[in-house]
């Protein structure tokens, strides 16, 4: 897998977000994307999924060297891009394992015979340390936000994506609750050759996930890039440091 992220501008409502955006990542590649609010974060992984709401202006985005942004977000689910939501919403009426298999089954064509999903959803849960009563449960329903988190870590294990993109996985997480998600995502990277696009504004999660690669945003474009080194640079001198700017 490789995703190209080309001199990209994008805007919103008619406001530009994203001011010539340049990223590449590879199969197996932690790459964190770290910034102030307003930096264009959130902007970003919401354009590699395609978001209607969002409108490339100029510039590209690539999958595996072909063009993904005349594709609808299904087709680029399909494709192999994953996203976690910074706030998961309820689906009440609707189980974790209902809903695990008809997203697998619409990402792959066609549903799994039964059994075999349920084996490999037990294979999954037990890798991450989950409860099968947790998959029994109505699709965030009363979930906290560390179970919320730790159901959409276990929906990328499932689903199995060439490209992550956790936008924001670690807000409103307690130190438990962090340790848990980021050790997920550690066993599903140790375990696959998936590429992660890790956002997020802080340092703390990054004690866990060590990334290969760090990005600042700032005003709509990478200002900076290097590797974990630089996310302790930012939690000791802060984003508007001239080190780091």
């Amino acid at each position: 897998m490789k995703l190209e992220i080309e001199n990209l501008h994008a805007e919103v409502d008619g406001k530009e977000i994203l001011k010539g955006v340049t990223l590449t990542v590879k199969s197996g590649e932690v790459h964190a994307v770290m910034g102030p609010n307003g930096a264009g974060k959130s902007t970003l992984s919401n354009v590699i999924m395609g978001h209607p709401r969002y409108r490339v202006t100029s510039g590209d985005v690539k999958l595996d060297g072909a063009s993904i942004l005349g594709m609808s977000p299904d087709k680029r689910a399909r494709a192999g891009i994953f996203m976690s939501f910074q706030y998961p919403v309820e689906v009440p009426g609707v189980s974790m394992a209902s809903f695990l298999r008809s997203a697998h089954g619409a990402i792959n064509g066609k549903e799994m015979p039964v059994l075999d999903f349920q084996k490999l959803v037990k294979e999954k849960t037990k890798m991450l340390g989950i409860s099968d009563d947790f998959i029994k449960r109505g699709l965030n329903e009363g979930f906290s936000g560390g179970e919320k988190k730790k159901g959409e870590i276990l929906q990328l294990a499932v689903l199995s994506p060439k490209l992550a993109i956790l936008d924001e996985t670690d807000s409103g997480l307690d130190v438990d609750a962090l340790r848990t998600v980021a050790e997920g995502i550690n066993k599903i990277a140790d375990a696959s050759d998936v590429g992660v696009i890790l956002i997020t504004h802080y340092n703390r999660i990054l004690k866990y996930v060590k990334p290969d690669f760090v990005h600042i945003m700032s005003g709509g474009r990478t200002v900076k890039s290097g590797k974990s080194e630089l996310a302790l640079l930012i939690e000791e001198k802060g984003y508007s440091s001239p080190e780091v700017a």
